[in-house]
This record gives structure tokens, sequence and C-alpha cells, in this order.
């Protein structure tokens, strides 16, 4: 007979195995959120990294969800970039666009500066070809020298300063309107009738520098005369809302001087040297005695010059003043409807229209309009040729305009163009508007196709992409054409049969960009202009002027 009971051992074994059990399986529930914390730790440590600079203290977050790292700085606001070679992309669009993205916002920092300028090469090195082939290394450097500057003049866009970003808010936004003699700038439109000779420009001058209404064309449409910046933005400025009348409250000192109509007095008339540059040299002698001049050595000052840099910068020709080439004028910002690309401090800002609305509907009004605008014409082209030019392109252009039954050709030659309502009705019936190199490198004729919705045709990138960095974007492709200035002038392409192979939807992409995005930014309101959706070109040229002064100026 077997005895149902368990010996001792058995029972010891057993008793032993339960324990063990217990004991695992007790450490197993305590340990298993202990490894789980590990683990997930250890996730969050491989998601960060972290820099040190500037005795700042950054952590950055990398995720697929980011184009850019977003970065924490210990002492400061989020908003630090680190660069990195998946970040160096310079997206440039216009105003209120992202430009310069992987730009250090703290950019008065030495690090960030070479940061920057490593971008800038690097950028340089890409694009100096991009339009023209160099013929050699001088040519090379030349040209990434233009792509660097242009770049430099794009970070003024980057984001920055809250404050400055902010257009409500005047907090470190003083503008100081210098009161000038009379004599270096109203004084200069007394003699309307003679700055000029046999050209009465009175008519011009009125209405703050807009010209005389154009009624037919509507409200907001004036006569507006190509080189009426001057006093169109010193009306502007003298009402800024941000204007300060003491001193030491100013961020940005505006100096009012007609450089344009002081030049243009005397381009016709055999004077000499000194007399083209006196009044120039007067108005920096003026600046020298002021304490806000010397404090920064011009650095936080700026010029209106309404006519092309070439105007200022006499050489071995006769022609114009040097008063961009003095040395008192290198520091301060110049405003002028032509730069040259070489020099950082000249910006170019767009030529006046003949549009200058006062409201937000007077904008979205002229764009419904165009863009619901039949377009009879494939290309047009308004100009004259220049016989006495071998290298210009217009002749060329002229004859395969003509040859063709979708191009129309309006001749300037006859003072047809000296009527607005021809150049407009042109162009706003036109989708492709010709805009080849005039007497220097940049038209008028460009910002006028613009803002008529009719898609610009670019020969040379001195006429627009090297110039305007401000008010258009970096990528050309999104409202203009790029034909090639040298295949024009050897005769290796028809422009009319490259712009009938544009689809319908590239068409309508330029044109809907044109339109919606960049025409506000174009034209310049009145002086009492009220804008509330829209920023016009002075309201960027003024945002983007305090930005460069607030950087470059400690």
């Amino acid at each position: 007979m077997v005895s149902k009971r368990k010996s001792r051992t058995s029972k010891t074994i057993e008793d032993s195995c339960i324990h063990l059990c217990s004991v695992f399986f007790r450490s197993l529930y305590y340990t298993l959120p202990a490894l789980f914390l590990f683990f997930f730790l250890l996730y969050l440590c491989l998601s960060f990294t972290t820099g040190i600079s500037y005795n700042n203290f950054h952590i950055c977050i990398f995720s697929r969800k980011f184009n850019d790292p977003y970065c924490n700085t210990a002492g400061s606001k989020p908003g630090y970039q680190i660069i990195s070679e998946e970040n160096v992309t310079f997206a440039g669009e216009t105003a209120g666009d992202r430009i310069l993205d992987s730009v250090p916002v703290q950019e008065h920092k030495t690090k960030n500066k070479v940061d920057l300028n490593s971008l800038i090469e690097l950028k340089a090195e890409e694009e100096y070809s991009k339009y023209i082939k160099p013929t050699s290394e001088d040519e090379g450097y030349a040209l990434r020298a233009v792509i660097k500057y242009l770049y430099l003049q794009r970070s003024s866009l980057s984001p920055g300063d809250e404050n400055l970003n902010n257009p409500r808010s005047c907090e470190g936004k003083g503008v100081y309107v210098y009161d000038l003699p009379s004599k270096f700038n109203r004084d200069l439109l007394v003699g309307c009738n003679d700055i000029l000779p046999g050209v009465n420009l009175c008519s011009y001058f009125k209405n703050e520098g807009f010209g005389e209404a154009i009624t037919n064309l509507g409200k907001g449409w004036f006569a507006t005369h190509m080189y009426s910046l001057e006093p169109i933005l010193h009306s502007r400025v003298l009402k800024h809302p941000c204007r300060v009348y003491n001193e030491t409250q100013a961020k940005l000192f505006y100096v009012p001087y007609y450089g344009g109509y002081d030049v243009l007095r005397w381009h016709y008339r055999n004077v000499s040297e000194d007399v083209k540059d006196r009044l120039g040299i007067e108005v920096l002698k003026w600046l020298e005695s002021k304490e806000s001049w010397r404090r920064n050595a011009g650095k936080d000052h700026v010029f209106v010059l309404g006519k092309i840099t070439w105007d200022f910068r006499r050489d071995k020709d006769p022609w114009g003043s040097r008063f961009l080439e003095l040395q008192e004028m290198q520091n301060p910002t110049k405003l002028l409807i032509e730069r040259q690309p070489w020099q950082v401090n000249d910006i170019a800002i767009p030529h006046p229209t003949y549009f200058h609305p006062r409201t937000d509907d007077d904008i979205t009004r002229w764009q419904i309009k165009i863009m619901s605008k039949l377009r009879r014409n494939l290309v047009s082209f308004a100009g004259g040729a220049r016989p006495d030019n071998p290298n210009n392109i217009r002749s060329t252009l002229i004859e395969q305009c003509i040859s063709s039954n979708q191009c129309r050709f309006l001749n300037c030659t006859n003072e047809s163009c000296t009527n607005p309502k021809n150049v407009l009705d042109l162009f706003q019936d036109s989708e492709f508007c010709l805009q080849p190199p005039g007497d220097s490198a940049t038209r008028r004729s460009v910002f006028d196709s613009l803002i008529s919705g009719c898609i610009p045709v670019i020969f040379t990138p001195y006429t627009a992409y090297y110039q305007y960095a401000w008010h258009l974007p970096e990528d050309h492709r999104k409202y203009s054409v790029y034909i090639s200035e040298q295949d024009v002038k050897e005769k290796r392409v028809n422009v009319v049969e490259i712009l009938k192979a544009k689809t319908l939807k590239e068409k309508k992409d330029m044109k809907s960009y044109i339109v919606q995005q960049l025409l506000p930014g174009l034209v310049y309101g009145d002086s009492n202009a009220k804008f509330e959706k829209f920023r016009d070109a002075f309201d960027i040229t003024f945002d983007c002027l305090l930005k460069k002064i607030n950087r470059s100026v400690v």
C-alpha cells in the first residue's frame, strides 16, 4: 500500500520553488516600469542634441516633422537655429515669406555672423554662374561678389527682433527726419520747367510727386514720372507712424536730399565737375556738424536717390556726379531705382509706377480686375530700338515680334509711350511682356508690366534678379521668364516660340503669384495710405531698413 502523504523533502522543494517564483514575479513587477522608463529616456536622449555657443545652452529636437531643428536656448526665447547641411537652404521669397531659413536670429553675435557668411559663401559658389557663364577668373570673382551682397541684403527679411517684426509697434523703430535747408530739396523743384532743357516737368511734381491724376484709369492712378521717387518717399516718411522729433529716440535717420534732381539738372549742360558735385558735398558738411551723424559714422542714415546708381558714380566719363564715391557716403544706406551690384549699401527698390492706392480696397479691386482680364496677345514689347548700340538686343526682339501674329509692338520712339494709358492697355492685354535692357540694366517697364498682371520676360539678371532683394523673390520662375541675352544676340533662339511653349498652368500660376502676392508690395501708396491687410513698397522698404540698421549698429 502506497502512502498518499508527501515526503518532507518533496514539500521543502515545492515550497522553495513557490518562493523563488514569487520573488521573480515580484521583482519583474517592480523592474518592468523601471525598464520602460529607462528605454523611454534613452529614446529621448537619442532624439535630442545639445550645443553650447556664446555661453548659451541649446537643446534641439530633430524630427522628420520639421525641416529645421527647433532649438530652445537657455536664457533666451526659442528661435536659434543650428546650422546643418540639411538646413542650408535659401528659399528666397518676397516680404512676408521665409528668407534665409537657416540664418540665426541673433546675428549681431560674432559666431552667428560667421555662420551667415559661411552660408553666403556657399550660395555664391553654387549660383554665381546660374545666369551668366563667366569667361574669365576675374569675372567669376565678380559674379560671386554679386551673389554674396544680394544674400546679405536678403538677410534683412529673415526673422528678427519681435518688435521689429510687429508692424503696429514702434518700439526700437524711431524714424528721424532731418529738417534740411530747402536748397537741398524743395528749391530743386522750383525750376521744374528748366531742370531738363526744353522739358517742362512741373506737372509731375503735383500731388506730392505723383503727378496729375489720370481720371480715365480710375481712383489712385497718376501720371508719375520715372524719377519721382525722392518726393514720393519724402512725403511718406514725414507721416511715418514711428516718426520721432528727438534725435536720441531715433533708430533710423532719413536725409531728404533730392540728389536725383540735383544731378538731373546738369546732365545736358556744359558745367564743370565741381558744379555737379557742389550740393552733395555741402549736404555732407551739414551732416558732419551733427552728433547724430558722427555717433555711428552715418551707418544709421538713409538717403533716397531717385535715379540709377551710375549717375552718382562718375569715373572717366564726365556724366553725373561722384556723390556715391565720396568716402562719407560708404556707410549710409542708399535707396535707388538701380543699385551697383558690388555695393552692399546700395539698395534697389521698385521704380514708381502709375498706381498709388490709398486703401486695401483700392488694391483688391485692381487685383480682381486684372485677374479677370481677357488677354488677346501672347507677347508684347513697348520700347524703341537702340541702333547706336550694337550689343543691345532690342532690334532683334522687335524683328521677332513684328514677324509673329502673336506679338504686338508699341514703338516708343514716336512718343506713343508718353501716354500711360497706351502702355497699361498693352500690358493688360498681354500674357508676356518683353523687358530687355534700355539705357541701363533696369526698366520701369518691368514694374508697369507686373502691376498689370503681365509676366515679364527678362534677358539679364541685372534687370531684376540682382537688384530688388527686398521686393522680388529669389526664385525668378514664380513671376518671370528668363531667356539669355547672349542667346538672343547670337540669334540662337526665337523668343516668341519659347513663350508659345509655356503651358496654361505655368502661365496661370505665374500670373496668380504676381497679382496676389507681389503686386501690393510693388506700389507706393499715397502719403495718407491706410493699409491693414497689405504692405506696400514703402512699408516693406522701411521694415527692412530698420532690420538692416538694427544689425549693423550695435
